[in-house]
């Protein structure tokens, strides 16, 4: 293959299956009730959106999520803004719950049970290449380039790095590596992690995302499906297995990472905490941020609802609906409010004298008269009652509402109700 041209891209020999089963308790009561991968971003997408984004524009036109706790949201999102996939057109959309196909006691076990489980299914695809991908970061990443370096190398595994700092990677599964990136050892979250040759202060850190050939991964399913003792695990079990036993290469995520003109760096995130998730929905409010939701080169798709344009109203001194540095999505309405470094998703309705700093609001949330809301994320639906002031006063804050490591406040509509 080395050397030779392929008028085909690899993707459209592939099948994405991601992982999208996820609890995400470290979000708190935003994950109370829906799935990680289901969690809101960025003004209108859902988590999920950006590894099925990038799927799709890689070309890859099979597609398969694993879902499991809390997955309604998910799947209703899923069905809603990806059923536009045909199968007369070789293309597949598959939304695969635990459901007990193995046995009808046994939900999946771990991330590469998700996929064992689902064996049948993908056989009858027939597809020759694997891309197993979490749902749950935002990113923008071409897994064509990184299909290509898999069969190039002759890798029985690639495993998507990060390129952190060293001493940064100890939260990560980290890949110590040779002078040509071939995976010689596996560390799950180490207190040492091992530099990257050539760049000690660097270290390669686990993404979550494997490529395979879809025979030798079925077999290694197989395998360790019989193996006593396992996790049923990519990270813990199948990974190292092949490590120690055949041949895994790391593939490094600046190599395929896609950026648009305005993105200085390879973007990354896991948003898996208040703090996290707060941060990388208020830096999109930045005059260049460092994610460019903009690039039409590289749209990240999601479920468009038909609603109408966002609206602002009334032009008094004290009374002026008004947004500086901030995103507003169709169907609010500013009433006489100001936002300042704010997003607020579809539906919002911000009434007279009221103002938002650095605020998240997500979709369908009434904020009331006179309230004054600073360093907020407003979870789904919630009601701000008039007047009612966050953000000011810490000792209070935290007696009402959910206090992030960082000052960041959660409400939910379950916490205002119980407000006196």
């Amino acid at each position: 293959m080395e050397g030779s041209r392929r008028v085909q891209p690899l993707a459209r020999d592939a099948m994405a299956y991601v992982l999208a089963g996820g609890r995400g308790s470290r979000l708190k009561e935003l994950t109370d009730r829906r799935a990680k991968p289901a969690v809101y971003f960025g003004g209108k997408t859902r988590i999920i959106d950006f590894a099925l984004s990038n799927a799709l524009n890689s070309g890859i036109r099979r597609i398969g999520v694993a879902t499991q706790y809390k997955a309604h949201s998910l799947i209703r999102h899923l069905q809603r803004g990806w059923n536009f996939l045909r199968p007369e057109r070789n293309e597949s959309f598959d939304i695969l719950p635990a459901s007990q196909r193995v046995s009808e006691t046994q939900w999946y076990e771990g991330t590469a049970d998700a996929v064992f489980q689902n064996i049948d299914i993908i056989e009858a695809y027939g597809p020759e290449y694997m891309v197993i991908l979490a749902g749950d970061h935002i990113y923008k990443m071409d897994y064509e380039l990184m299909l290509q370096q898999h069969v190039n190398s002759g890798a029985n595994v690639t495993v998507g790095c990060l390129e952190v700092p060293r001493m940064e990677a100890t939260g990560f599964g980290v890949m110590h590596v040779d002078e040509t990136d071939r995976i010689i050892s596996f560390i799950e979250k180490p207190a040492d992690p091992p530099g990257i040759p050539g760049q000690p202060d660097l270290a390669l850190a686990s993404m979550g995302i494997y490529v395979f050939n879809t025979a030798f991964l079925m077999d290694q399913l197989r395998r360790d499906a019989a193996t006593d003792g396992s996790a049923r695990d990519f990270g813990k079990d199948i990974i190292p297995y092949i490590v120690e036993h055949g041949h895994a290469q790391a593939h490094r995520f600046a190599q395929s990472c896609v950026r648009s003109s305005f993105e200085r760096e390879a973007y990354w995130r896991d948003v898996g905490t208040i703090d996290a998730y707060w941060e990388a929905n208020i830096d999109l409010t930045d005059v260049t941020p460092e994610l460019d939701l903009y690039d039409r080169e590289w749209p990240i798709w999601t479920y468009a609802e038909i609603k109408p344009p966002a609206k602002f109203v009334h032009d008094d001194e004290g009374r002026r609906g008004s947004a500086v540095s901030s995103l507003v999505a169709g169907d609010c309405i500013v009433s006489g409010a100001s936002l300042r470094r704010s997003l607020v998703f579809t539906g919002a309705r911000i009434n007279s004298f009221s103002s938002l700093n650095e605020a998240v609001v997500l979709p369908d949330c009434t904020i009331g008269r006179g309230a004054r809301l600073n360093r907020v994320v407003i979870d789904h639906g919630v009601k701000i009652p008039e007047g009612l002031v966050v953000g000011e006063d810490a000792v209070q804050d935290s007696e009402r509402f959910r206090v992030s490591e960082g000052g960041i406040v959660l409400i939910t509509q379950d916490m205002i109700n119980r407000l006196d």
